[in-house]
C-alpha cells in the first residue's frame, strides 16, 4: 500500500513539474511566480485526480479526469450522493 502511495504522488508531482514548465528566457521573479501559477494544475484538477484515485485506482483514469478538472470533480459529487 505504501509503494503505491509514493508512486502515485512521485507521478502527480511530475505532472505538476512538466505541467508548470516556463520558457527558457531569463525572467523577473515576479513574472516567473505568475507564470507557474497560471500554467500549473488548479485545484479541480488536483481533486479529480484524487477523487479518480480513491474510486478507481487507475493511474489512466486519474490523469484523464485530472485533464477534465471540474467537470469530473461535479460529476463525482452528483454519483456519489446518488449512491447513498
Amino acid at each position: 500500500m505504501t509503494k503505491k502511495i509514493f508512486s502515485f504522488t512521485f507521478v502527480l508531482l511530475t505532472f505538476c513539474f512538466i505541467t508548470a514548465q516556463t520558457s527558457g528566457d531569463l525572467e523577473p521573479a515576479n513574472k516567473v511566480t505568475t507564470t507557474v501559477t497560471q500554467t500549473g494544475i488548479s485545484l479541480g484538477s488536483v481533486i479529480a485526480v484524487v477523487t479518480s484515485w480513491d474510486r478507481n485506482k487507475s493511474l489512466l483514469w486519474a490523469i484523464i479526469h485530472g485533464i477534465l478538472g471540474w467537470l469530473y470533480v461535479i460529476y463525482f459529487a452528483v454519483t456519489d450522493f446518488s449512491r447513498k
